[in-house]
């Protein structure tokens, strides 16, 4: 028997409807680039004491190779066991990528280790149609909860149309939808589809417009058709697994106070912000080694490594992450991971 989203704990279908901050969880190596199990439990510890809602493992953050490198099962592991010790259980979202055979098996662990969804990337489908694709959501979706995921075709993506959100929030387990392709025109497909799915009350809607955060979390999508605006409450973003305090307060702005032009301009602040992190200036090229170098200089990790030597720091990216800390110091975190990053160490 699969996992249903009403077999979880009381109150957590509840609060991932509600909308929370749930950072891309990375990968905490050391030199010879082996895992790091202490930082990369200290790293679950900060997100969950930032106050994030969950914790997204095995994700593009967390690096696709650790499957090929064997790691996958033990860095959910880890993540589920700092996870255990909160009085609130936090939503646990794994990776699982591939084609069917492959994402049902990383399903299959995911749930085995407690954790409550998947998010589901179909970037292994280019090509498909798309009732092959809705085919392979539903199989994984009849093993546990499903966390849909539109990726931005310029980092693998797949285009997907409003039909195919229509057909895949009708699934009865998908509980939400990350919404990633950097594009407003899919962005509203996904809107679209699930509306005349009739799943707006079971599908909670998740920014990873990591370009347009703020401005997806406050937008009211007044869709024809609609019986009220469509919001997007929640964010699964790897922009969050950095300065994640802040993060987590400017969400709690967005869902909690008028909308005002000084909440408006930070839109543009965090995506200038992002735009140094995810090296949009050479393609995102040192998307991963950005996230690395701002939880490096906080001491979080010990160094920026991939486990793709090939993967670092574009040039001049460092300086621009200098840049953009001086320019938005309210949407860091430096004086809180300061004060207790000895406790999540320990």
């Amino acid at each position: 028997m699969g996992l249903r989203w009403q077999d979880w704990p009381e109150g957590l279908g509840a609060r991932l409807r509600a909308g929370c901050a749930i950072p891309a969880h990375p990968l905490a190596l050391t030199h010879r680039r082996a895992l790091d199990p202490l930082r990369q439990r200290a790293l679950s510890r900060y997100y969950l004491a930032a106050g994030a809602g969950g914790l997204a493992v095995g994700v593009h953050t967390t690096q696709f190779a650790i499957r090929q490198v064997g790691l996958f099962e033990t860095v959910l592991s880890l993540a589920a066991e700092v996870a255990s010790a909160q009085p609130t259980p936090p939503i646990l979202v794994a990776g699982a990528i591939g084609r069917t055979e492959q994402a049902v098996r990383e399903a299959r662990i995911a749930r085995g280790l407690g954790y409550h969804a998947v998010l589901l990337s179909l970037a292994a489908w280019k090509g498909a149609s798309e009732d092959e694709m809705v085919a392979h959501c539903a199989a994984v979706a009849a093993e546990m909860p499903v966390f849909g995921f539109y990726l931005q075709p310029a980092v693998g993506g797949v285009p997907l149309p409003a039909s195919f959100w229509k057909r895949f929030a009708a699934i009865e387990n998908v509980v939400a939808i990350k919404m990633a392709p950097f594009d407003r025109y899919a962005t509203l497909d996904v809107l679209r589809g699930v509306l005349e799915a009739g799943a707006v009350d079971r599908v909670a809607l998740y920014t990873g417009n990591d370009d347009h955060i703020v401005a997806d979390l406050l937008t009211p999508f007044a869709l024809a058709g609609a019986d009220k605006p469509l919001r997007i409450l929640g964010g699964l973003l790897g922009h969050w697994s950095v300065w994640t305090k802040a993060a987590v307060d400017l969400h709690a702005r967005c869902r909690g106070a008028d909308v005002t032009p000084d909440l408006l301009a930070l839109d543009a602040q965090v995506t200038e912000m992002n735009a140094a992190v995810f090296d949009v200036a050479h393609g995102f090229h040192g998307v991963i080694a950005g996230c690395h170098e701002i939880l490096r200089r906080q001491g979080l990790l010990d160094g920026i490594w991939c486990l793709d030597p090939a993967e670092g720091l574009s040039p001049g990216q460092a300086d621009l992450l200098t840049a953009v800390a001086q320019r938005y110091p309210h949407l860091t975190d430096d004086a809180f991971v300061r004060a207790n990053l000895n406790t999540w160490l320990s």
